[in-house]
């Protein structure tokens, strides 16, 4: 079981940035393939950024490539969400998400792959 908790949210504006922090839970934290989805409201949560548990693999979303960088502490069981050059179409809930029992190189996309999610944090982008 792992327990995942979003933080770093907030009000910012357009060409701002902001770092978003995935706090988990359990000793196993390094074994796992971690994502960030988003949600805005009236729409279908969505692929964000994503990053094998080897931390060789990073995938992004073409909405936030060079924009969005994700990255991991395997020490401090913590992924973060660096964003930067944020657009008002950037609103939305962000989550993390984790997936166990999975190649090391492998950073799933979609979010039928993902085991655990938590519950989200608010960022909002003023234009």
């Amino acid at each position: 079981q792992v327990q995942l908790v979003e933080s770093g949210g907030g009000l910012v504006q357009a060409g701002g940035s902001l770092r978003l922090s995935c706090a988990a839970s359990g000793r196993t934290f390094r074994s796992y393939a971690m994502g960030w989805f988003r949600q805005a409201p009236g729409k279908e949560r969505e692929f964000v950024a994503a990053m094998s548990w080897s931390g060789g693999n990073t995938r992004y979303a073409d909405s936030v490539k060079g924009r969005f960088t994700i990255s991991r502490d395997n020490f401090k069981n913590t992924v973060y969400l660096q964003m930067n050059s944020l657009k008002s179409e950037d609103t939305a809930v962000y989550y993390c998400a984790a997936k166990g029992s999975i190649w090391p190189t492998m950073a799933p996309t979609r979010t039928s792959e993902y085991d655990y999610w938590g519950q989200g944090t608010q960022v909002t982008v003023s234009s």
